[in-house]
């Protein structure tokens, strides 16, 4: 059970001992409207559907060429590499993701404030929002590791104390996404429902989840069922692609065999009106570089 001191409604209980249940949302997908940002009404219809959008050309070939050389600098930082924020992967020990980069890294501090981005994230929100989590990631040719189906809402309600699903992700593509080097795999209109899953957290499970995540995802049977529901997608497109997609979307990506790295950046942004409380599946908060309690709101 939770230790809280702001006793706040759990309305997404997750990380049971019983048999989990495919819950029905409560809360909107999208908040905002077509006054409040770079979207139309069409474009807002489509993401309350399917529960992201693509941008494509987000970022120009110069800017993207900036990025990767920022993404190749701070790989390359030896000092850095000590820093609990890297996650290494778990065979090669290479580097998988660098979390809190926009904290590290002024050039993707600048990109998180971008209109193109920011603007956006607001009018999926319908709110001024802050950085509840960012990272690089890097999947390398030949031994990148995928990750398993899942809802991030689940694991940052569960682990971090998000109350809601008020929450979008943006991915920004640096190298181009093939529908064979790992792309992201999504199950549209899936982030309207909110899947249970089993198990104890362990203490500190963040250490290990970050490489491989075994509590917190869903059964196979219910992935089954989304997925003949839903069907699957995938993110694909030239570098300079974004994707804004829901924090209760089922996602997840294969291992990347061929010789195409990919590598994106990801930002997350959660409304100010629904920040953080204690965590609903844990005793212990995970680190601030993994779910923020810096409520500020983002400027430009």
């Amino acid at each position: 059970m939770t230790l809280t001191d702001t006793r706040v409604e759990d309305s997404y209980p997750t990380r049971i001992a019983g048999q989990p249940e495919l819950m029905d949302r409560m809360d909107p997908t999208v908040w905002g409207g077509e006054a409040d940002g770079p979207g139309d009404a069409a474009d807002l219809a489509s993401h309350d559907a399917k529960g992201y959008s693509i941008v494509e050309g987000l970022l120009s070939p110069a800017e993207v060429q900036g990025y990767w050389q920022e993404l190749v600098r701070l790989s390359s930082d030896q000092e850095l590499k000590a820093d609990e924020r890297v996650i290494t992967e778990k065979a090669s020990g290479e580097v998988r993701s660098i979390f809190e980069v926009h904290r590290i890294s002024e050039l993707i501090s600048e990109l998180a404030r971008d209109p193109r981005v920011l603007d956006r994230a607001r009018q999926i929100l319908g709110s001024e929002v802050y950085i509840h989590q960012s990272r690089v990631n890097y999947m390398p040719g030949f031994r990148g590791s995928g990750f398993y189906w899942h809802s991030d809402f689940e694991t940052w309600h569960a682990e971090d104390g998000m109350p809601r699903p008020r929450a979008v992700s943006c991915s920004i593509a640096l190298t181009d996404n093939y529908p064979f080097n790992g792309g992201l795999m999504l199950m549209p209109g899936s982030q309207r429902t909110f899947v249970q899953c089993i198990g104890e957290t362990p203490e500190d499970y963040y250490k290990t989840s970050l490489k491989e995540q075994k509590i917190g995802v869903p059964t196979e049977d219910d992935i089954t069922k989304l997925a003949a529901e839903h069907g699957i997608d995938q993110f694909t497109g030239p570098a300079g692609s974004a994707l804004f997609f829901d924090s209760n979307m089922m996602h997840g990506s294969g291992n990347n065999v061929t010789p195409y790295p990919r590598s994106n950046i990801f930002l997350v942004f959660n409304s100010v009106e629904n920040a953080l409380v204690e965590p609903f599946a844990v005793s212990k908060r995970r680190p601030g570089f993994i779910g923020s309690r810096d409520f500020t709101p983002l400027s430009r």
